[in-house]
């Protein structure tokens, strides 16, 4: 995500040339079902189960040296129904670039290029960056929708402004999405508020309603011919952050949501106990209660989430403790384990050899490798995700994010 930056979305970034990604991840998700709220939207009416959304991240180009070529060299992009772009920035109660040099200006070299062709300086079309990358991506993959997805984890601090007038935050979002210079890029907007009335990387307080309220004037701004989507909490614990806004009214005005049912637990706890991220299920010695899959879900749908609305989230990457000596979840830890660009989170295309699965629980992969523990999905996992998410009539699937996966997309594959 949906968390860091995302969904969580699990970092944020940004960047000038160089950048440096920095992820403070913690959220959750949920997923829901059959409702009294009609969907709002005749215009897009691709079958429950069939969507394949991929985060895409701006400042993946730097460090991580991940490119919008790779999606088409991976073969992600022949799997992908829809890819978020990540991050727009949320300042002032209005949408705004997140980094401008990654989104537009950045020159690909003939060999970063995703036809072969290098940028420049005097091309006529004027646009260069990510956006460009996309564009031609489009054109390889006709079907492929991209939408532009604003806030995460690090810039959620100004949906809380933009709640006091929705009509002019809506209005910012069109204007910017809709920009002459690349409107043929995006096909809609993607809100990850993390999280409406409820506490993030820092705390909103603009009531139930706000997020219901935005997303009403987002749907009224970009129509019926746009794509609006959400990535929404998955804490379904009693009192938690679905019960602090109305999700189920506000998924009324939204084509779907995201719901971040990954990392649920983490290093953040650093004495652990160690927990898998993205249970599936509840397990005996859970951590906490509603701290999974099938009870986000479930809860999603009691309030009144359609199914078809409800996408299930996969994470692409593995949280992991160190100081441990307990093979089995529960364990006790020192702290986070090392990570190659953070502490206690790391790709999964890293993790799988490195410190390679060791068991399973709630529906979920864990390793134990020396002191380290962590915990990923595998593809092996994410097929029984798929029977789930199948049996429970959800809209599809999305993950965080594409830059995690391997070389030849190994998780995505085990999606679709």
């Amino acid at each position: 995500m949906l968390r860091a930056h995302r969904m969580c979305a699990p970092r944020k970034l940004i960047a000038t040339a160089t950048a440096l990604c920095t992820a403070a991840l913690a959220g959750t998700l949920f997923a829901g079902s059959a409702s009294a709220h009609p969907s709002p939207t005749g215009a897009h009416p691709a079958a429950a189960g069939d969507k394949v959304v991929g985060y895409f991240t701006d400042w993946g180009i730097y460090d991580r040296n991940y490119q919008v070529k790779n999606v088409e060299t991976s073969g992600s992009a022949d799997r992908l129904t829809h890819i978020n772009y990540a991050f727009g920035n949320v300042q002032g109660g209005k949408c705004a670039i997140g980094d401008s040099y990654a989104d537009y200006d950045k020159a690909f070299t003939a060999d970063q290029s995703v036809d072969g062709k290098a940028d420049t300086w005097d091309d006529p079309n004027g646009l260069r960056g990510n956006f460009n990358q996309l564009r031609k991506l489009k054109k390889l993959h006709p079907g492929l929708k991209v939408l532009w997805s604003f806030g995460g984890w690090t810039w959620s601090g100004g949906f809380s402004e933009a709640a006091k007038n929705p009509a002019a935050f809506a209005q910012s979002c069109y204007d910017l999405v809709k920009d002459k210079r690349w409107a043929d890029v995006f096909d809609g907007i993607d809100i990850d508020w993390e999280y409406p009335n409820a506490c993030g990387l820092t705390c909103d307080t603009s009531g139930k309603d706000a997020f219901t309220d935005v997303l009403k004037a987002v749907r009224e701004k970009f129509g019926q011919d746009n794509l609006v989507t959400a990535a929404i909490t998955a804490d379904a614990s009693d009192g938690g952050k679905m019960d602090a806004a109305d999700y189920g009214g506000a998924s009324q005005y939204v084509d779907w949501y995201n719901a971040m049912t990954y990392d649920y637990f983490g290093a953040w706890d650093a004495k652990g106990p160690t927990a898998p991220h993205s249970p599936l299920t509840s397990y005996d010695g859970i951590p906490k209660a509603g701290f999974n899959t099938t009870d986000t879900i479930a809860k999603l749908k009691k309030l009144g989430v359609p199914a078809n609305k409800l996408l299930l989230g996969i994470g692409f990457y593995g949280r992991g403790w160190q100081g441990v000596t307990q093979d089995a979840p529960g364990g006790t830890a020192t702290g986070a384990a090392p990570g190659k660009y953070e502490a206690g989170i790391d790709d999964y295309k890293v993790i799988k050899d490195r410190c390679p699965a060791t068991g399973t629980v709630g529906g979920t992969a864990y390793a134990k490798c020396g002191d380290q523990w962590w915990s990923y999905d595998t593809p092996q996992t994410i097929g029984s995700k798929m029977t789930y998410k199948d049996a429970q009539g959800l809209g599809g699937t999305f993950f965080w994010e594409l830059s995690g996966d391997t070389l030849d997309g190994e998780l995505i594959k085990a999606i679709k």
